[in-house]
Formats: C-alpha cells, sequence, structure tokens
C-alpha cells in the first residue's frame, strides 16, 4: 500500500477545491515542484496529479509543470485531468507518467476506454477514476452528474487489465470531515480490481483505519498542507502495514 500525496494545479499553482467546486478554492503554493521536493523527501513514492483546468477543459493545461516535477524528482506520478484522448494519454506514459487516471472519457465513451484498456502498451497503466457525489458519479471536473454508481462500474470492469480504480467522494474532498469508510470498505472488498481511496482523509487515525482495509493506496491532499497529518509518518504506517 502506498499514500499518495496530492498536487491539484490549476493555472500552474498548487490549490484544493472545496468538495469539487472551482468557486471554493484554497491556494496553497506557486511552486507546486518545490512541493513535490517536500513529498518525496518525506518519502512518498508516488504523486497523485491533478489538472483542475484540464479537468474541466477536456485537455491537458499544466504539462510543463509535470514534466518539470518528471525531470526534478524520483516520484513516480500517476496523472488525471483532462485526458480524453489516446494520444494525450501515450505522450504522458512516453514522459514517464506511471499512470493516467481516465474519468469522464471513460463514462462518455466507453467503447473508447475499454479499447484503450485492453491495448498491449497499456496494460496496469490506466486507472479508472471514480468521483461520486451523494453516491452518484460526477463528471466533467465534477460539475454534472451521472446515473451510475462506483459499484456497477467496478462490476463491468471486473476482468480487464487496469492499475487500479481510484475512488473520490467528493462530498468529503478538501473538507477534513474524515474519509467515506463505509463506501470506500464495500468497494474495495467488492473490486476485482484495486481501489486507491481519495476524499476526507484528516489525520494519521484516519489513515490507521484504512490501512486495514484491503486497498492499494490512500490519496491525501489537505490535511497535508494543513499540517493536521505529517506525511512521513503516514507513509511508514502504510509501509509497515505492507509487510
Amino acid at each position: 500500500m502506498d499514500i499518495l500525496p496530492a498536487i491539484d494545479l490549476r493555472e500552474g499553482k498548487c490549490v484544493r477545491l472545496l468538495q469539487g467546486d472551482y468557486n471554493q478554492q484554497i491556494d496553497y503554493s506557486n511552486e507546486p515542484v518545490a512541493v513535490a521536493k517536500q513529498f518525496e523527501q518525506a518519502g512518498a513514492r508516488w504523486l497523485h496529479l491533478v489538472d483542475l483546468d484540464g479537468a474541466r477543459e477536456g485537455r491537458l493545461r499544466n504539462l510543463p509543470v509535470l514534466e518539470q516535477i518528471l525531470r526534478q524528482t524520483k516520484l513516480k506520478l500517476e496523472v488525471g485531468g483532462g485526458l480524453r484522448d489516446t494520444a494525450t494519454i501515450e505522450d504522458l506514459l512516453s514522459a514517464g507518467v506511471g499512470r493516467c487516471v481516465v474519468g469522464t472519457q471513460a463514462l462518455e465513451d466507453w467503447a473508447w476506454f475499454e479499447s484503450l484498456v485492453h491495448t498491449p502498451a497499456m496494460k496496469d497503466k490506466i486507472a479508472l477514476g471514480l468521483d461520486t457525489r451523494q453516491g452518484r458519479l460526477a463528471v466533467r471536473g465534477w460539475t454534472e452528474e451521472r446515473r451510475e454508481t462506483a459499484l456497477q462500474l467496478a462490476e463491468r470492469v471486473a476482468d480487464w487489465p487496469l492499475a487500479a480504480i481510484i475512488y473520490t467522494d467528493i462530498a468529503r474532498d478538501g473538507m477534513l470531515l474524515g474519509p467515506n469508510m463505509e463506501a470506500i470498505k464495500s468497494l474495495a472488498e467488492y473490486s476485482t480490481v484495486p481501489v486507491i481511496a481519495s476524499g476526507g482523509v484528516t489525520d494519521i487515525e484516519d489513515v490507521k483505519r484504512l490501512i486495514r482495509l484491503p486497498l492499494l493506496g490512500i490519496i491525501i491532499g489537505r490535511a497535508i498542507y494543513e499540517k493536521q497529518l505529517d506525511l512521513a509518518e503516514a507513509v511508514q504506517l502504510a509501509a509497515a502495514a505492507a509487510e
């Protein structure tokens, strides 16, 4: 299990949105590369990076920052936000990105997504991003909702060579309210694809609860920036739990 610190990029800055609302933004740093280096020094192996501009506009917008992080750290990058065509994903993987997260485009063009995931070169490189609000899936930078549930989607991809399902509870994302343990547990135990949990982690006690679940990883954002959680301690706990 890995702890994945999160960097959400908007206009080149490191920010957090409250409940996915673009009008409720907290700015944390104008130097996301420096933030990534701090995460690496704390022991993180992976970085979860979201291009918020790309998520809303449908195309990657903060590529220069991503490239700098790849050049200046040894972090493995998990990247999402605006990944809606095969060429962009191929370019990111060629640049050294470890996992590409596809959310909106997967739901809007399922045939394309299925073909992408089953392309030999994409094996274990694609993650399905499932963002939910009150049990329903949300797309287009969390601005629209769909009828499907996370469990229904997990069933549809049960035997696919996906790297992971990344499950985010939007109502808790960036709110420091604690993770939705019931929903995460249900998905993690049901899904045959490894699950990474995101949204709501507040302190080290939340991490202790989550590492008891069959998860591939835990994404943590605001709790790190607000210094409510020590990243190095969380990384060590997750590593110990995996032994």
